[in-house]
């Protein structure tokens, strides 16, 4: 069942001045709040929809969509062509500081 929005044109009653009112969509539009009896107008507010969009439209929006193989590993399907796992270059392996090994006197000088 939809969730409608409700505005309260005098004083506003325990639900506040806009609340939320579940109802068929073959019910007639409340004039009167459910609560207070006060005289209250639908708000038209925005909707939601959800466009599916395709892997480049998310790579352009600074998305990363990932998605699993058979063989368990996850592969980058928004990578441009020339970057990632399978451009031919592997990546430089990640060099961590001394500092980061909390090896005592790692970080003097």
């Amino acid at each position: 069942m939809p969730v409608y929005e409700y505005e309260h044109l005098e004083e506003s009653c325990s639900l506040g001045k806009v609340f939320d009112y579940r109802q068929s969509l073959k019910d007639k539009q409340l004039d009167r709040c459910p609560s207070c009896s006060g005289p209250v107008q639908k708000v038209i507010s925005r909707i939601n929809i959800s466009c599916p969009k395709t892997n480049g439209e998310l790579r352009d929006l600074g998305f990363t969509k990932l998605v699993r193989r058979d063989d368990g590993v996850y592969e980058n399907v928004t990578a441009r062509q020339g970057r990632g796992r399978n451009a031919g270059h592997p990546a430089p392996p990640a060099q961590i500081p001394a500092c980061a090994t909390n090896a005592p006197g790692s970080c003097l000088r």
